[in-house]
């Protein structure tokens, strides 16, 4: 069965009709349209994300958007069920339309008026805070089970998105420098200060924040796990690394964020540089050998640490 039919069979169950593929990733994205609207189907990946963890993501989805959060709300099907398994045995879920467009694609870039760069994320660095705040007045299910994005599951033998340090495109002294640079990062997540460790999205880029005229919300909540805070902001910054206004980006964020808690620049940019690290990771069972993407990302990585470990 192709992926198109798959998809439109599972969207049955939400009396849906499949309008075209958005992505294909982790999971296969499509549009549909159903009686209650435009929506989105996932098909996941198989073997990403198990049952309950995908229950729990779609369970915190809908407690943040029934909070008045701007993220995708879940939709049940007739008999009210927010997971079916296809055809196939891959499982799928819907969620409600989300308009706007990526940040990438809208502005946050050279060409666009700084003011509005920094206006942007501001609001971005704004609504994290209020995720983050909406969370901790939730009681989680006892059965909520994510991925763990504290230092193991970022540095250690297990880490996640895996060991990064042995990327089989890196150089030797590429993957010299990258061990350091992962010793580095547990040596300085491990002895936090009472860190605040939580429910959190652990995938906010660009391609992951919608923009609608003066709004912005968050979607794509399929890596979210229990991580540092921090983390999100970190993640939000890797696309503006390389831009020549980045310190103010940066600071814009974080003054967005500010007020929920008290937040330290370097602490924020340990954490971006831990998300690139991350990253190399992502790459190794995604892309073919060959793809570019290896390289950059091992050489964004790389430059990243040469600014933040001095």
């Amino acid at each position: 069965m192709t992926i198109h039919l798959e998809a439109a069979a599972a969207a049955t169950h939400w009396q849906g009709r499949i309008l075209r593929l958005i992505g294909h990733r982790e999971n296969a994205v499509f549009e549909m349209e159903t009686p209650q609207g435009r929506a989105v189907l996932r098909l996941h990946r198989a073997g990403y994300q198990n049952p309950a963890a995908i229950r729990s993501e779609l369970w915190w989805c809908a407690a943040l958007y029934d909070a008045g959060l701007p993220v995708p709300r879940p939709l049940p099907t007739a008999t009210g069920a927010r997971l079916v398994q296809s055809d196939s045995g891959r499982l799928a879920s819907a969620l409600g339309w989300v308009p706007g467009l990526p940040l990438g694609d809208t502005g946050a870039r050279l060409t666009d008026p700084l003011p509005v760069v920094l206006d942007r994320h501001h609001m971005l660095g704004r609504l994290l805070a209020q995720v983050h705040a909406a969370t901790d007045r939730l009681h989680l299910p006892a059965d909520f089970t994510r991925p763990r994005w504290d230092a193991d599951g970022l540095v250690g033998d297990a880490a996640c998105w895996g060991r990064f340090w042995q990327h089989p495109a890196a150089t030797p002294a590429q993957s010299a420098r990258l061990s350091e640079v992962r010793d580095w990062l547990d040596q300085h997540l491990r002895p936090l200060a009472d860190p605040d460790i939580g429910p959190i999205h652990a995938d906010v880029l660009r391609e992951n924040i919608l923009v609608n005229g003066r709004s912005l919300s968050l979607i794509d909540f399929d890596d979210a796990g229990i991580g540092y805070r921090l983390y999100d902001l970190g993640t939000a910054l890797i696309g503006a690394l390389q831009e020549p206004d980045y310190p103010l980006i940066r600071d814009a964020l974080i003054a967005g964020y500010g007020a929920r808690c008290v937040v330290n620049i370097d602490t924020v940019e340990m954490f971006t540089l831990a998300r690139c690290c991350a990253s190399v990771g992502w790459t190794m069972p995604r892309l073919a050998a060959d793809d570019p993407i290896h390289r950059s990302h091992i050489a964004r990585a790389l430059d990243c640490a040469d600014q933040i470990i001095r």
